[in-house]
């Protein structure tokens, strides 16, 4: 059996593409970030996942994101938006956030001695954040793979983006189709302290729209 980084927010993908690979027979390594988030409660659902899918390891890294700011999510200045289906990059993206947290597995992948990172990016029902598209993943991987001494050796490391091509309701079935639980799961960007989601952000709807679609009832609680 190999072994995989996943990374895990606590959010419905990030659950589904750790389903997903325990599916694929991988040894999980579960990674998730306190990054300076204005809300912790998917942290909390990112523990509760783990220990439910009996994860080798889930570690949670501290990264001071909130001092760089810029983002609805880190920054107390900013509020987070309501749902705009506008073509423009919401203010909720959260500056290099992705590269950041590929660079951290990365890293620990190569010390479990690991070829395989996992992340829910998805570039059909999402916001618009430009590191979630396919040509940001493959250029990542191209780049991990001139940056690493294993690679260098050899080991090639490769990215799996299993959700990337598929709409909220495809990600949803083939979810429930592994036996995921979305009640454990955090997707709000506001939840408040008992995990109840906003409702009105765009997490929320993209979430809300998928479950409809799937013809599932969204089992989130909402404030």
């Amino acid at each position: 059996m190999s072994k995989a980084v996943i990374l895990l927010s606590g959010g419905l993908d990030s659950t589904t593409v750790l389903a997903i690979a325990k599916s694929k027979g991988f040894k999980c390594y579960a990674l998730s970030f306190d990054y300076g988030q204005k809300q912790l409660s998917e942290l909390v659902s990112a523990k509760t996942i783990a220990k439910n899918f009996g994860v080798i390891e889930h570690r949670i890294m501290r990264v001071c994101l909130d001092d760089i700011g810029g983002s609805a999510l880190t920054d107390p200045t900013l509020e987070v938006p309501k749902f705009d289906e506008s073509n423009e990059i919401p203010i909720t993206y959260v500056p290099a956030r992705n590269t950041i947290f590929l660079s951290f597995a990365l890293a620990w992948a190569e010390v479990l001695d690991s070829q395989s990172i996992f992340i829910g990016v998805n570039a059909l029902d999402y916001s618009g954040y430009p590191d979630c598209r396919p040509e940001y993943i493959e250029a990542y991987e191209t780049m991990a793979n001139l940056a690493t001494k294993q690679s260098v050796e050899g080991d090639k490391i490769q990215i799996h983006t299993p959700l990337i091509n598929l709409t909220k309701a495809e990600i949803i079935n083939q979810g429930r189709a592994l036996g995921v639980d979305y009640s454990m799961t955090t997707t709000c960007y506001q939840a408040n302290d008992k995990s109840e989601a906003c409702g009105i952000c765009d997490a929320c709807v993209l979430r809300r729209n998928g479950f409809e679609q799937a013809g599932v009832s969204d089992p989130t609680y909402y404030q």
